[in-house]
C-alpha cells in the first residue's frame, strides 16, 4: 500500500467531492503534466480574479451587485489554491536536519 505522503493531491475532485490522489514515481507523466497545467491555471484565475476584486473595491470599475458573484468566485479561487499549496507542501522534500529529534508517527 502507498503512505499518503507518495501520492499528489490531484487540482480537482470525484463525482462526490472527495479529494483525489495520483500514485506515481514519474513527475513528468501524462497524468502529472495535466495536474501541473491546471494548477498553473487555477493560479492564473486566482490572480486574475484578485486583481478584479481590487478594482471593484477601489471603486474603479464595475458596480457593487456584482458583490456576490465576485465573492462567489473568489471563494471558489481559494479553494483551489489551498488544494495547489496542500499538494505542492506535501510533496517537499523535509530536510534531515528538520527530520532529526522528530516523533516517529509524524
Amino acid at each position: 500500500m502507498t503512505e499518503q505522503s507518495d501520492l499528489r493531491l490531484l487540482p480537482w475532485v470525484g463525482p462526490e467531492g472527495k479529494p483525489c490522489y495520483l500514485s506515481t514515481n514519474e513527475g513528468d507523466g501524462f497524468m502529472s503534466r495535466l495536474a501541473d497545467r491546471i494548477e498553473a491555471d487555477q493560479l492564473d484565475t486566482a490572480s486574475e480574479l484578485l486583481k478584479h476584486a481590487l478594482q471593484v473595491l477601489d471603486h474603479r470599475t464595475g458596480d457593487f451587485d456584482e458583490l456576490p458573484l465576485l465573492a462567489a468566485q473568489l471563494t471558489a479561487a481559494l479553494r483551489d489554491v489551498l488544494r495547489v499549496a496542500t499538494s505542492r507542501g506535501s510533496r517537499l522534500a523535509t530536510p534531515e536536519h528538520l527530520q532529526e529529534g522528530l516523533p516517529s508517527d509524524l
